[in-house]
């Protein structure tokens, strides 16, 4: 239903507001940030797919320091985009790198064959054994479209 989507949306733009188009921010307590999803065209089964203006996608982080209590990450439309099919054959996933932006923990997502206009993935609790940055991407076909990374620090 396209109210309750709206009103996530409103909820979602609201509290990132002001990280929209930010660099990375700190995950003392908790971090919400946005990245805007860009137009792309993508091919399924033969069908050309497009994906217009107006996606965000959204990253939150909960904990303290190294530990990370609730991750989440999804997309969400208005406008134009929220009249799109939406993201076929996509998956999130999220990665820990330290401060030398080495990647050295990866939680990769499952690769969901419908489409979503919506696409949102939770993960699990972590304790990173290091400081540096976590970062959560979106797969669409195999293909990184967008990230958001918070830096973890002390």
């Amino acid at each position: 239903m396209v109210i309750p989507r709206i009103a996530r949306l409103i909820t979602t733009m609201g509290a990132a507001g002001a990280l929209v188009f930010t660099s990375p921010t700190a995950a003392r307590a908790s971090a919400v940030g946005s990245a805007p999803v860009r137009t792309f065209e993508y091919s399924v089964g033969g069908v050309t797919m497009k994906v217009p203006t107006g996606c965000m996608f959204t990253h939150i982080v909960r904990g303290s320091g190294r530990q990370i209590t609730y991750q989440n990450a999804g997309v969400d439309c208005a406008f134009v985009g929220a009249l799109s099919s939406g993201f076929c054959n996509w998956r999130i996933d999220f990665t820990y790198a330290d401060t030398s932006n080495r990647i050295y923990r990866t939680s990769r997502g499952r690769t969901h064959d419908e489409c979503k206009i919506d696409p949102m993935r939770n993960n699990s609790p972590q304790t990173l054994p290091r400081y540096g940055k976590a970062c959560a991407h979106l797969h669409v076909n195999g293909v990184r479209r967008v990230s958001q990374c918070h830096h973890v620090t002390k």
